[in-house]
Order: C-alpha cells, then sequence, then structure tokens
C-alpha cells in the first residue's frame, strides 16, 4: 500500500537529516552561501531569530543584564593568556593575518589580488569573546563597589566547521554571549544557574520545547570552566541537541585576563567570573522537534506570523470585497493580545492560485491559516486550519466566535505542541541497567531498513574522562549531562566499572 505523498521528500522515516535540510528549503529559512559552511538567512527565517531576540533580550534585562558590543577581532596573544580555553577552540579558529590587497598582473593577462601587509600579531575571528570581554572588565572594574557587572552582547562568532549543516553546525552563526563578573564565588554560581534556569523556561515556555537540564561531565566542559551547564533537547530522530549552555568560570579567565578589585577588605583580589550562551542552532532545534513531513511547525509565540489570511477570489469581480474583508479582520486580529503582544497577522494578497499560497504556508508551519471567500462574507463565517493538526484540517467558524476565541486558540496550539513533545521524550527516555542494555539501545539493527533506535539513556555512572572518551569513539555516544531533579538520585552501580554510584545520567547520541 503506498503512503499519502507529502510536500517534503524524503520522509522522516526514510532519511531525517536529508528530510532536515528539504524542510529548512521548503520553508524558506536560509540557504547554503558561496562562502563554504557559511549560510544566508532568509526573511522568515531571520524572523525567528528576530522573535527569538526579542523574548530573551527582554529576560536578560529584567534580570539585571545589560547590551554592549565588543571587537570581532581577537589578538592571538589574548587567547594565548589562557591556554586551556584556546586549546578548546584551536582547530576551529580563523585567523586574520594581513591588511592590505594589492593587484598583481598575471602571466595569462589577468588580474589576482594578493594580501600584503603582514600584521604584527594575527588576530582571530572570534570563537567565543570570554578573553576580549575580559580585557575590557579589567579596565571597567577597580572596586568591589563595580561589581556585580552583567553585561550582555548579540553577535556573529566563527568556527570553521568541518562538516556544515543549515543553522544546527555553521561556520558562522549568530547568538548570544552574556559575560559577567561577581565579587565572590557564590554570587556567580548563582548567576550561572539563574541564566541556565532562563534558558530552559525560554525552551519549555516560548519554542515549547521540553529538555532535561543538567550539568556536563568534566570531559564535556567549555574549555576553561569549572562547572558548565546545560540544557538538552530530544529532537524526532531521538538524538539530543545541547541548546544552551551556562558557564561557572572561576577566576580562571579573571587570572588570565587581570581582572582585579580592592575587595571590603581593601585587599586586591581577582573577580568570578561567568559565561552563557544561545545561538541560531536554536532554529534548527525547533525544526527537528516539531516538523512533519509537510514541512515546519511553528509554535505561535516564536511565529513571525501567528494567523496568515487567504483571500478565495474565484471569480475577479469579488476580489476587492474580498481583500477588503481580509482586512479588516487582520486589523482586529491585530488589536487582540496573545501571551501580552498584539497578534501577528498576515493577509496574503498575492496573485497567485490558492492552493500554491496555502501549500506556501503549510510548509513555512504558520500556526492558523484562515480562508475566507465571498460566501463566507456573505454568512460571516470563516475556515480555520491548524496546522498542528496536520496539513488538511480545516473547520469552520463564525466569525465573532472565532475573534473571540482567537488567542485561546493559539494558547492551544502551543501547548499541543509542548505537550506532545514531552510526550515523545518521555516515551523514548529509559532507565537501562548493563552493558548489554546499552549496546542494544545504541546500536541499530542490521536490517535493511533498521528500526529508529536510541534516545535518552539514563545510567548509573562512576566512570572516568578516559571511559567516557572510549564509549564515544565505539558508540558514537556522549554523556549529555548530569540531570538536575531529586528523581535522577538514586543508589545503584555503574554500568561500565562496577562501582558504586549515587546518580543516573543521560547517555545519548548528539547533533
Amino acid at each position: 500500500m503506498s503512503q499519502e505523498k507529502t510536500a517534503i521528500s524524503p520522509r522522516r522515516d526514510e532519511d531525517f537529516p536529508e528530510w532536515y535540510q528539504q524542510v529548512v528549503r521548503a520553508a524558506d529559512l536560509a540557504e547554503n552561501s558561496e562562502v563554504r559552511g557559511c549560510m544566508v538567512i532568509k526573511p522568515w527565517g531571520y524572523g525567528l531569530w528576530e522573535n527569538i531576540q526579542r523574548y530573551l533580550d527582554a529576560r536578560f534585562k529584567e534580570t539585571g543584564h545589560t547590551n554592549a558590543y565588543f571587537p570581532l577581532l581577537i589578538p592571538l596573544s589574548y587567547l594565548e593568556k589562557e591556554a586551556q580555553h584556546a586549546e578548546g577552540f584551536a582547530t576551529e579558529c580563523a585567523v586574520v593575518t594581513h591588511h592590505r590587497l594589492e593587484a598583481q598582473k598575471q602571466p595569462d593577462g589577468s588580474t589576482k589580488m594578493i594580501p600584503t601587509g603582514e600584521l604584527a600579531e594575527p588576530f582571530v575571528i572570534r570563537p567565543t569573546s570570554e578573553t576580549i570581554i575580559g580585557a575590557a572588565f579589567a579596565r571597567w572594574v577597580q572596586s568591589y563597589r563595580d561589581l556585580p557587572l552583567l553585561i550582555n552582547q548579540w553577535a556573529n562568532v566563527m568556527r570553521w566547521e568541518m562538516r556544515p549543516r543549515l543553522f544546527l553546525r555553521t561556520a558562522e552563526f549568530l547568538w548570544q554571549e552574556g559575560h559577567t563578573a561577581h565579587e565572590t564565588a557564590e554570587e556567580a554560581m548563582n548567576e550561572t544557574k539563574l541564566m541556565h534556569r532562563v534558558y530552559e523556561e525560554f525552551l519549555r515556555d516560548f519554542l515549547a520545547i521540553p529538555c532535561i537540564p543538567g550539568e556536563k561531565t568534566e570531559r564535556e566542559r567549555f574549555p576553561g570552566a569549572l562547572s558548565t551547564f546545560t540544557v538538552e533537547a530530544m529532537v524526532q530522530d531521538r538524538k539530543a541537541i545541547q541548546a544552551g549552555t551556562s558557564h561557572f568560570l572561576g577566576q580562571n579567565f579573571a587570572k588570565a585576563a587581570n581582572i582585579e578589585f580592592l575587595g571590603r577588605d581593601n585587599k586586591k583580589q581577582h573577580a568570578w567570573t561567568t559565561s552563557w550562551g544561545v545561538s541560531t542552532r536554536t532554529i534548527g532545534t525547533l525544526i527537528m522537534a516539531h516538523g512533519d513531513d509537510d514541512g515546519i511547525i511553528l509554535p505561535p509565540r516564536v511565529a513571525p506570523y501567528q494567523i496568515v489570511i487567504l483571500p478565495v477570489t474565484p471569480k475577479a469581480d469579488t476580489r476587492d470585497a474580498v481583500i477588503e474583508s481580509c482586512e479588516a479582520v487582520a486589523q482586529t486580529l491585530r488589536k487582540i493580545e496573545f501571551a501580552g503582544e498584539p497578534i501577528r497577522a498576515h493577509v496574503d494578497k498575492r496573485d497567485l492560485p490558492g492552493g500554491t499560497r496555502n501549500w506556501e504556508w503549510i510548509k513555512k508551519g504558520v500556526p492558523l491559516r484562515i480562508e475566507i471567500g465571498p460566501r463566507d462574507i456573505e454568512s460571516r463565517t470563516v475556515m480555520t486550519a491548524r496546522r498542528d493538526l496536520g496539513a488538511k484540517a480545516k473547520e469552520p467558524m463564525k466569525r465573532d466566535d472565532f475573534l473571540q476565541n482567537v488567542a485561546d486558540i493559539l494558547g492551544q496550539i502551543q501547548s499541543a505542541l509542548l505537550e506532545k513533545a514531552t510526550a515523545f521524550q518521555n516515551l523514548n527516555t529509559c532507565k537501562l541497567e548493563s552493558m548489554e542494555e546499552f549496546k542494544a539501545f545504541f546500536t541499530p539493527n542490521s536490517d535493511d531498513k533498521p528500526e529508529i533506535h536510541g534516545g535518552f539513556a539514563l545510567m548509573h555512572w562512576a566512570g572516568s574522562a578516559e571511559d567516557e572518551e572510549r564509549l564515544s569513539k565505539e558508540y558514537k555516544t556522549t554523556i549529555r549531562c548530569i540531570p538536575i531533579g531529586d528523581e535522577y538520585a538514586e543508589e545503584g552501580t555503574c554500568f561500565l566499572t562496577g562501582k558504586p554510584s549515587h546518580r543516573r545520567v543521560v547517555f545519548a547520541k548528539s547533533y
């Protein structure tokens, strides 16, 4: 029996990585650029990032942070001051070594631009900004009265990615990076945990994505950090995505950058610092968590347009009246609030066949589509289509009832997506006890078309970093986090070493 034709080919169950690439293209989110590993973020994709920025920026300011901007180029000597940090990013760094181009004629008559003017010291295009921001903090902090210093920047960074994938891994990507300096270790750790909770709430409440919050093992920590906290999300091929991290840096970076202050005891001491960030990778997580075989499905809170109104004009002489009615509905919708903001409604007046327009918005994942035609004007009805219920689900509603309940409908879509993603994560999170169970969980079947396997394996662990490395190489799995929560604290035996264990950790394959 043949399966129903879908807008995206291949389907998720046929080739999930390729399905993902096709969804990005079909939803018109981004495309590869002429520079290998870099992407062009198109208006619909950038609209998602703008809404992510807006939500997070408000949360950061609520928690006392202010925005600033720091240089893209970092002197190589700054990275050398923090050797462990530099080593962690060394293979991903892009380095600027010259400051001028000169035109040179070639034997074939062509002109070639040749780099000249070698720099006295190379610059690294920022892979992250701890070192350059630390230099600024060293100038800004003189006394305990200057603390805490709570700074965030919205920026681009570059990490030379060998296997790029749009949004998930690109050489250049957009992000926010928070950097703070504190008087005491306790204050810095409280800041680290606060921002970790902000990221957890952002995923759950804004993107409708559940996650497991936890701490990274020593092997998986951010280079130079004393502690790294993460939010790990599961997507539909049962792999994990690290969707945000918050780092307690101790005094390592403060000592490297000489961030000193005169304390309350009138003695010089080094500050305690943190850093934390999320990136455009969250858009990739969003696609993989909520998409279906007809495209992306967007939670209303993040969607650039929450409602798209499609005029149905079978006859040319009805077009003006239908458009006028659609615009009137849109204007009313924009006066209604959802999640504390005016509803974002759009009328698609393009001169295209109705089916073409409809399928474009299905693939783009607009939460709610409305069709209005001549008969709907007469009967004061609208035809509604919730994207979370599938591409073909439609329901007629009286216009007044729709306008009265539209905020509730959007809320239902937001909640339904979170409930569905949470049920999927719960279904594919398993407590395992033995090496045999671990192998079976993470080893695909040898059939021509293997069943999907894997997910989050909750395992007792008392192994070493070397043990982690071996499991990573052999089974392509990592410890995603040591999860936070009493439900993970229980006595047991490490499945690998046989040593006593007091807590389960999360193993998974990951992006």
